[in-house]
């Protein structure tokens, strides 16, 4: 079975029939038998004079992982152990930190830690690099063996080394192991406004959103001021599920289309009639952490005029991979696709700009600390449309008005001042008023309006 999903044996060889000889089909063939002969060749020598005795199997997996390494960041090969680590954080219900990880240059780095697990409670953020685990160096060893060592059983204490960069020197932190439970969707209510904060595209989260709304409703015993779309830190996930939370809040229009090698092979997803939040205001938040299903949700609703997208500019991972199983335990995660929001626009690099700029200045080291995202990714897919470099190494300037320093804000009660803003903004501004303001930014960025249709 096929899944599309949006993070991050056999061989298949597929031959367009093209307008050739015999012959010039013939030579390709002939060529590509050479490359396959030397590669044997290469396997042979290593196998029989390698200083020590190596695995076939080993060897094999090596050049699988080697070739799909040589495509994008987020095509992979996945064996039965990487099998079992996709299905306990799809299950939850694990020990561990809470951290979303990749390898870069031997080194582990941090994506972004989940909400309210031991790893956010500890301050562990988003472009870290972890040195050391209980003391040993683990710089050079595989993503698997690192992410084992952080898992344990829940309560056991584990001591991470963390070079960050805007820092002088590196520092420990220490935490304790948890449950991680996994849950997609959480909600609460904030000065008469509902906050739902979605941790990850995975099975019936819009499902739950829908549920969240309903939810939110019954604490207050009324319809709420609006709504406020947490979208920050969310690495993404299923792309159906990204429509599915899209289609929450739309009543219609296309969500979102995918467009593969051909042409031809272009799937485009509509909205279903009904708006579960009643047109209320709404109130996207992006972050350098918000990737992949979480652009295409932002991008739907920003290129509807249906919300507005307040934050810092988003991740920029505009692919879609496809699952493709080989065997019982191995699958093949491919890149099969580029997305693009309803207005025609790939995030692929440049990530989805927010109409208002609004820095996380309750993070001390919000002006020290650089962003990471796709586009710092080595082999990420070049967005078709060049984007010019300072899209790419620029997060804009902020409001001039964003003056308050982490230690003022922490005095008057404030952690969040990003969802403390947007809090504000609603309660302010209103249903009206904040469709005035979107308007105003649509005009200001010469965002281009959507004919919804289906």
């Amino acid at each position: 079975m096929k899944k599309p999903v949006l993070q991050a044996a056999a061989l298949v060889l597929t031959v367009a029939l093209l307008p050739a000889t015999t012959s010039a089909i013939s030579a390709v063939d002939a060529n590509t038998y050479r490359e396959m002969e030397q590669f044997m060749s290469v396997f042979d020598r290593v196998r029989n004079d390698y200083v020590d005795q190596v695995d076939d199997a080993d060897l094999i997996k090596g050049a699988i992982e080697g070739m799909l390494g040589s495509l994008d960041p987020h095509s992979s090969f996945l064996d039965a152990r990487d099998f079992d680590n996709l299905r306990t954080q799809t299950d939850g219900n694990y020990g561990g930190l809470g951290l979303s990880v990749t390898l870069e240059d031997g080194a582990v780095k941090v994506i972004a830690p989940f909400k309210d697990t031991p790893a956010d409670k500890a301050g562990v953020k988003a472009g870290d690099y972890i040195t050391h685990i209980n003391g040993e160096l683990i710089y050079g060893g595989t993503l698997d063996e690192a992410v084992e060592e952080m898992r344990g059983k829940p309560g056991t204490p584990i001591s991470i080394t963390i070079v960050r960069p805007g820092r002088d020197k590196p520092f420990d932190v220490t935490m304790d192991r948890a449950i991680i439970d996994l849950k997609p969707v959480t909600w609460e209510v904030k000065d008469q406004v509902g906050v739902i904060s979605i941790n990850s595209f995975s099975s019936d989260t819009g499902a739950d959103v829908a549920a969240a709304i309903v939810g939110i409703d019954k604490s207050l015993g009324k319809k709420p001021l609006g709504y406020v779309l947490d979208l920050r830190s969310n690495p993404g996930g299923l792309l159906d599920e990204a429509v599915s939370v899209s289609d929450v809040f739309l009543s219609r229009g296309e969500i979102v289309s995918q467009r593969g090698r051909s042409k031809s092979d272009i799937e485009r997803y509509f909205a279903k009639s009904g708006d579960a939040a009643g047109g209320l205001p709404i109130i996207v938040l992006i972050d350098a952490g918000s990737a992949s299903a979480s652009e295409i949700v932002a991008g739907a609703l920003q290129d509807h005029h249906r919300g507005l997208v307040m934050g810092e500019r988003s991740f920029g991972k505009g692919s879609v991979q496809t699952l493709l199983p080989l065997s019982n335990d191995s699958a093949l995660r491919l890149t099969t696709a580029r997305y693009y929001t309803p207005a025609g626009k790939s995030v692929q690099e440049g990530g989805i700009e927010p109409d208002i700029n609004v820095p996380q200045l309750s993070d001390p080291d919000y002006k020290t600390r650089p962003r990471f995202r796709e586009s710092d990714l080595r082999k990420h897919l070049i967005n078709e449309v060049k984007l010019k470099d300072e899209v790419l190494e620029e997060d804009g300037k902020d409001d001039p008005r964003f003056t308050a320093t982490a230690e003022e804000l922490k005095e008057q009660g404030i952690t969040d001042f990003q969802l403390h803003y947007a809090l504000q903004t609603i309660g302010r501004l209103g249903p009206d008023g904040l469709k005035v303001a979107m308007n105003k930014a649509a005009r200001k960025t010469g965002k281009k309006t959507v004919v919804a249709k289906n």
